[in-house]
């Protein structure tokens, strides 16, 4: 699910974008919430209604966009030359994102926001990107009990050093979840690939061949299957896959039936849309559904 706002982001299928209630929300706020190699992680807590949108910007450490309710989608640089990826983001799973990466984030589903800032000290080794973390119970749970102090109520240094030590080890041990869709770079891809990647994100039930999109924008197959790999590192089936996720999981925890969902990503049976979708999330559909 992808939109436009600007050059530096990407358009989507349900397009918030357009919405007449999109709420913009300051971005340099922060100083409060400002990690350091001494506390190593801040958690800051919103409560944000759908159609809330952060404009592109980035941050001096790395961040962790979780919700512990609701669905947000994540746009975020995938490289130092401009590229960049979506994610959709429900409770179960989080996105890391690199310091000093260029990231907007918009809210599909109103949302309990819980944004952890983390010194750049801090980042572990190799996290040199953006990237999806399952979260587990006890990374849950951590993130909560740092949530609960308050002004009123601070926690104890030697509490919130533990609990940041304990934040941190649940990161780095986090299962990573290929639950993303790369878009070509706005300015300096491949303007008919990005042209096809949109029609798709448009109509992702369209079970077109990779030939049928590709004679639609005057190219030939050969040619769409190499632009596939040398611009997204994906085969065009593994990205139409990563694309359908995106489009299934929000519509899945709005209460839609697997079968709905299912038809409305291009499936004709059930049974192989949760094949799929289980092969891929390692939970079936309904594990998602409210």
């Amino acid at each position: 699910m992808i939109h436009r706002i600007s050059d530096k982001t990407t358009r989507v299928v349900i397009d918030h974008a357009r919405s007449p209630g999109l709420r913009f929300m300051p971005v340099g706020d922060t100083d409060s919430f400002t990690p350091s190699p001494k506390r190593p992680v801040r958690v800051r807590a919103r409560s944000m209604p759908a159609d809330t949108h952060f404009e592109p910007h980035s941050h001096a450490w790395a961040q962790l966009a979780y919700c512990a309710t609701g669905v947000v989608q994540v746009t975020a640089e995938s490289d130092g030359a401009g590229g960049e990826i979506t994610y959709i983001v429900p409770p179960s799973r989080a996105v890391w994102i690199a310091p000093g990466a260029q990231h907007h984030i918009t809210v599909l589903e109103a949302a309990e926001f819980r944004t952890l800032y983390i010194d750049a000290s801090a980042t572990p080794k190799g996290w040199s990107g953006c990237r999806v973390l399952v979260v587990s119970p006890l990374l849950r749970e951590s993130i909560s009990a740092l949530d609960a102090a308050s002004p009123e109520r601070p926690l104890a240094p030697s509490r919130e050093q533990l609990l940041s030590g304990l934040v941190l080890d649940e990161l780095t041990h986090a299962d990573i979840q290929a639950l993303g869709v790369p878009m070509p770079h706005p300015q300096t891809g491949d303007k008919r690939l990005r042209a096809l990647c949109e029609a798709v994100l448009r109509a992702p039930a369209q079970r077109a061949t990779l030939a049928e999109w590709a004679a639609d924008i005057g190219a030939s197959e050969r040619t769409v299957a190499r632009l596939f790999r040398d611009e997204l590192g994906l085969s065009y089936q593994q990205w139409r896959q990563q694309a359908i996720l995106a489009h299934a999981l929000p519509l899945l925890t709005r209460g839609q039936s697997v079968s709905a969902v299912a038809a409305a990503s291009g499936y004709a049976s059930d049974s192989a849309f949760t094949a799929m979708f289980k092969a891929a999330m390692g939970q079936p559909p309904s594990h998602f559904q409210k």
